[in-house]
């Protein structure tokens, strides 16, 4: 996973050979509420703290940070597209994102 800017709430990823940042910006948590529906963001965050979160989860989180990093593609290209590590990796960036949404970066 690459760096991208903490202070920022900023993570990296390859997606198709091509490095990402991905972030949760107030307009991509909206956009990541109206994507889950009845869901909250609580909930989502408690999933990931447990463990209990989906392949939808994660790929609701990566597609919402890939816009609001500048990623103007819809659900289908995540969906279909090689990512760098593959699930694994994509499930660390997720939750990354979560992290560095909600908390100060520690150096």
């Amino acid at each position: 996973m690459g760096c991208g800017n903490p202070y920022a709430g900023e993570v990296a990823l390859v997606i198709d050979g091509e490095r990402r940042v991905l972030k949760l910006t107030l307009g991509a948590l909206a956009e990541l509420e109206d994507a889950m529906a009845a869901d909250s963001l609580v909930s989502l965050v408690e999933r990931f703290e447990t463990g209990a979160f989906t392949a939808r989860d994660v790929a609701r989180l990566l597609l919402a940070g890939l816009h609001a990093g500048g990623w103007r593609a819809g659900p289908d290209a995540l969906l279909a597209a090689e990512i760098e590590g593959g699930p694994a990796e994509a499930t660390r960036v997720a939750a990354a994102l979560l992290r560095r949404a909600f908390a100060l970066p520690t150096t």
